[in-house]
């Protein structure tokens, strides 16, 4: 089903609105053995697109998807030139975007109502890394419209909520928005006509940076024959033997050069990274413009701002823009960090910037980078804010800064290596940060050795009819059996709804010897609590009413949230370390946040420092367990 072009964005009770994704549309049929991907005429994805591709065997049920494959620049924006160029760069940032539903476990669904049918994809769908569910906003259009632009996203696509799906059909009850970019450029020539076209065949443009005269592509449409043949005039008379750009830009024509003295206006889909207009059309001449006015150079002085003694005491309500600057250099390590756009709103409804993220992780670094080091992380990124879908990215490429520490590691999924980001410093905390990572996923092992885990995770994850307290309870009995074999466990919440538990392993076992381990715990666990428990993975076979106690953490590439990381999470939880005599009911795992975290860590300290150091003895453990 596609949609119909319209000009201006509305409000309507019956009519929700999506993000309008730059990328392939794609389907993808899972209603038989082996899945099919594949384009709007027919072409497969399946090998082009593996990564995506291997996720469907994560979903349990047989079904036929409609969505968006995106890929994302190193800002975390959607970005189509990469998507074209994924041959020559296979570790893309991708996801798949889903946003509707045409056959579900026998049945088609196309008869349905659009509203009906998402709701069914939002509980069928099992969301992976790379495979998302796109969600939509009901009513409120124009608030919606407005904020694409704001995040110079493509445009959005607005759906009648009670449509029928209908196939090959370009729908008035699908339409789609599109934002129009507007620009000044300077002709610097122009080349000859084919065929027969009159007057000339594209102008070519530039712009001024920092002074200097820059080629920024070529326009050939958004003329008629009275237009052609009236700018043709004006050229010839400014014609110059020479380029005006000191480096001559190459074209597929010969080019007769101009003085770069007119300006017009023209229409575009994006700039690119090295500053060409994608998609120009011809607007306009602007008469009213000097060639010298179209410097891209010039930036605004930025106000500085007054920063508070401590995050604790500055109330988010009184916060007016970041304590960075919205465009920023900084020097950390040694290494000077670009920071971009530090004003943009991370968490709407606590009003926390990205300068705010990037703040809070500066301040706690002396903590949390001992609890990083030379581990392989998993990097959460949200680029647009935690109201928006985020991403998983293990594999840097070569999108990442030479300076950035990362180790090669080679998955039996995929077959091939990967290469993961590792943070040791300051610097790197930064530039992760502006990315968009909000929080930190490290392996349970570091480098030189990836086989051993330094520690053991027990991982208490509740379900959505469990209350803290619940799980409070569970901690305690987690308590009891290691106190029963001897053995220190350290604790601290999830910063969601969960509470992690370590065990110091100091590298002494392998991965396999971990989770056993860890397995025997787990069973001590529900046997003492079999009404408020499971060992049960499968969702579906899962007690809705109990706390999945997950052993399988500690498989090597597994990853949970950093100690003293953020989480993306309305109210800004930090995973907090807290001690046993702590945890009692009416804890709660929002209690730490980005306001409080670093007055409590100054005062408690590093409580989960001995997760570090000396290992258990397995051995002994099991000997008194039995």
């Amino acid at each position: 089903m596609l949609a119909k072009s319209s000009d201006e964005a509305f409000d309507h009770e019956d009519w929700v609105f999506e993000i309008k994704w730059d990328g392939y549309r794609a389907v993808a049929d899972l209603s038989k053995k082996n899945p099919l991907f594949y384009s709007r005429n027919g072409i497969s994805f399946l090998s082009k697109f593996d990564t995506i591709a291997e996720d469907f065997s994560q979903q349990k049920h047989k079904m036929i998807l409609d969505g968006e494959i995106v890929a994302y620049d190193e800002n975390g924006k959607p970005n189509f030139q990469l998507l074209q160029q994924i041959g020559d760069n296979p570790n893309l940032a991708l996801t798949y975007q889903v946003f509707d539903l045409l056959w579900l476990n026998g049945h088609s669904t196309e008869e349905l109502p659009l509203i009906q049918r998402k709701e069914l994809l939002k509980d069928a769908l099992i969301e992976t890394d790379l495979i998302k569910f796109c969600d939509h906003v009901p009513e409120r259009g124009i608030a919606f419209f407005n904020q694409m632009k704001k995040m110079k996203l493509e445009g959005m696509i607005t759906k009648k909520s009670d449509s029928i799906y209908t196939e090959n059909s370009r729908s008035s009850d699908w339409l789609k928005i599109k934002f129009t970019n507007t620009e000044e450029a300077i002709i610097c020539g122009f080349t000859e006509p084919k065929g027969s076209r009159q007057g000339f065949g594209a102008l070519i443009l530039g712009k001024y940076i920092n002074g200097k005269l820059i080629y920024s592509g070529h326009t050939g449409t958004g003329f008629n024959n009275e237009l052609l043949n009236d700018l043709h005039q004006r050229l010839k008379k400014l014609v110059i033997k020479t380029s005006p750009f000191e480096t001559i830009p190459k074209t597929n024509m010969p080019v007769t050069w101009t003085k770069p003295e007119l300006v017009c206006e023209i229409k575009y889909s994006e700039i690119t990274k090295d500053g060409m207009f994608r998609h120009p059309v011809f607007v306009a001449i602007r008469e009213d413009k000097d060639a010298k006015e179209i410097n891209n150079s010039g930036k605004k002085p930025i106000q500085k701002t007054t920063k508070s003694k401590s995050m604790a005491t500055k109330k988010s309500t009184e916060k007016t823009e970041s304590d960075f600057e919205k465009d920023t250099e900084i020097t950390l390590n040694r290494r000077k960090i670009k920071l971009t756009n530090q004003d943009k709103i991370y968490f709407p409804k606590d009003k926390i910037s990205k300068g705010d993220v990037v703040e809070y992780y500066q301040s706690v670094a002396e903590y949390i980078l001992p609890h990083l080091k030379n581990r392989p992380l998993s990097l959460n990124r949200f680029p647009s804010g935690i109201d928006h879908s985020g991403f998983y990215q293990k594999d840097t490429g070569d999108s990442f800064p030479d300076w950035i520490k990362t180790t090669k590691v080679y998955s039996e999924s995929t077959d091939k290596y990967i290469d993961y980001a590792i943070c040791n410093d300051k610097a790197t905390l930064a530039y992760l940060n502006n990315l968009g990572c909000i929080d930190f996923n490290p392996w349970n092992s570091s480098l030189p050795d990836l086989e051993h885990p330094d520690y053991l995770v027990l991982d208490l994850d509740p379900s959505k009819k469990n209350s803290f307290d619940d799980v409070i309870e569970t901690a305690q009995q987690v308590k009891e059996v290691l106190d029963l074999i001897k053995i220190k466990g350290y604790c601290k919440t999830s910063g969601s709804t969960g509470i992690h538990i370590y065990i110091p392993m100091g590298g002494g076992y392998d991965y396999d010897q971990v989770k056993d381990f860890a397995h025997i715990l787990m069973k001590q666990v529900n046997e003492k609590l079999p009404k408020i428990t499971t060992l049960e993975r499968s969702l579906q076979k899962r007690d809705d009413k109990k706390i999945y106690l997950d052993y399988l953490q500690n498989r090597q590439g597994q990853t949970l949230a950093s100690v003293y990381s953020l989480r993306p999470k309305e109210g800004a939880s930090v995973s907090m370390p807290i001690e046993w005599s702590e945890l009692k009911k009416g804890l709660k795992p929002t209690d730490f946040t980005i306001e409080n975290a670093l007055e409590r860590i100054k005062k408690k300290g590093d409580l989960f420092k001995s997760v570090l150091g000396k290992g258990i003895d397995m051995m002994k453990a099991l000997e008194l367990l039995q």
